[in-house]
């Protein structure tokens, strides 16, 4: 793609709505690009990239520009991580500032800058990793994503599903953890694919899909995904069912239930029951308490094992927000956990890598008696799933390939 003034400019614009950080980078993307509707497809794709580019390494360029604002941002990504000459940026940055960027000293950086982490987000993973576990998890979170899949095992098995992808011409290799997942090589407009139209596939990463085989659920049960969103983990769930039983989506936001319907009509499931609930102690919930056997609870959290996918998040987080999110993650999990029978199981689960949102919120609950702690390293040996973190689910992109994700289990009274 050719490089030139408008085009660079349009990325500049884009950046500068991003970067105040108050609504997400993809959401003001999206809004940017439906007020350009003439872009092509190549510009649009070019901006994205320059915006997620410095998201990216943004703590890292704004230390080797003079002054950090969205021009010099995109002119350092087009010199660090790009590799673009001066000679093509002539028209848009002084060589000056081309000159700066170059000579500018990156040897010894701080921690912080180096794993493109906020220092309140390295004070909070020292206490559990060494610096060197830090810089490598910052360093696998600045890398983009790949574009994980499950397959729906209600309608289709995966070598099956690899063997048409690969008719297709469609890189793609089986997870090594997720019994349902593939992993593409490179990230194909799979929406539009005959598999994903008939319900076949559904884009969902590795990590996500393990949360359902924790839970273990089995046909004929009644079973919770207590903060269900947009039905990704719900639909995997519904699966193991085999469309039998009884499966509840709860979830507070209307707009993501409404995102369920179409991808549950794809799913062929029919055991599925999605529910708007007004908050974790709405009457609908309080109406089932004693009388599930398993219950999921992905519960809001600050998304920080998210950073492949949404760089932007670590910088619209804070530590007052952490302590606000872990209020509300104990008092969902509380809710969540008065609706099992006895022997029921309950997961909880995050997208993040702190502690306080993970560990502490279970051990909280354990403390209050009446759950014990289900080891999660048995249940995946009992699938011959070879990852073993411990009594605990703790995934990493620098390790397992996975977003950051954490689960535990637990049973109400006894072994389940």
């Amino acid at each position: 793609m050719e490089l030139n003034p408008p085009l660079l400019q349009l990325a500049t614009q884009a950046l500068d709505l991003v970067l105040d950080f108050k609504r997400p980078a993809d959401a003001v993307l999206s809004a940017f690009f439906r007020e350009h509707k003439k872009l092509g497809s190549h510009d649009r794709a070019f901006v994205a990239e320059a915006v997620f580019g410095v998201l990216r390494r943004y703590r890292y360029l704004s230390v080797v520009v003079p002054a950090a604002n969205p021009r010099t941002l995109i002119v350092a990504w087009l010199i660090k991580s790009r590799g673009v000459s001066g000679a093509t940026l002539e028209r848009f940055a002084k060589p000056e500032l081309v000159q700066h960027i170059r000579d500018a000293a990156t040897d010894n950086l701080p921690l912080g800058v180096a794993a493109e982490l906020p220092d309140w987000v390295v004070d909070k993973l020292r206490p559990d990793m060494s610096d060197a576990d830090i810089l490598a998890l910052g360093r696998a979170l600045q890398q983009t994503a790949p574009l994980d899949l499950r397959v729906n095992a209600f309608k289709a098995e995966r070598d099956a599903v690899l063997a048409q992808l690969t008719v297709a011409g469609i890189a793609a290799v089986a997870t090594p953890f997720s019994p349902w997942g593939i992993r593409l090589k490179e990230h194909p407009a799979i929406n539009r694919h005959p598999l994903f139209l008939d319900g076949s596939i559904e884009v969902q990463d590795e990590g996500s899909q393990l949360l359902a085989l924790l839970l273990g659920a089995r046909r004929g049960e009644m079973v919770c995904d207590f903060c269900a969103g947009a039905g990704g983990k719900t639909l995997a769930i519904g699966a193991m069912m085999a469309s039998t039983g009884r499966l509840y989506a709860f979830d507070v936001a209307e707009k993501r239930l409404t995102n369920l319907k179409p991808r549950l009509a794809r799913s062929g499931l029919s055991n599925v029951m999605p529910q708007l609930i007004a908050s974790e102690n709405d009457t609908r919930v309080k109406r089932l308490a004693g009388k599930l056997d398993r219950v999921l609870v992905d519960a809001p959290c600050s998304g920080l094992g998210t950073l492949r996918r949404n760089p932007d998040l670590k910088f619209r987080q804070s530590p007052e927000s952490i302590d606000e999110l872990t209020q509300k993650q104990a008092a969902i999990l509380r809710s969540a956990a008065k609706l099992l029978k006895p022997g029921g199981r309950l997961v909880y689960a995050t997208c993040s890598l702190l502690r306080e949102e993970n560990e502490a919120i279970v051990e909280g609950l354990l403390a209050e008696g009446g759950f014990t702690l289900h080891p999660v390293n048995g249940l995946l040996a009992q699938h011959r799933i070879p990852l073993d973190t411990g009594a605990m689910l703790k995934l990493s992109p620098a390790v397992h390939g996975t977003d950051g994700f954490f689960a535990a289990a637990l049973v109400k009274g006894g072994a389940a």
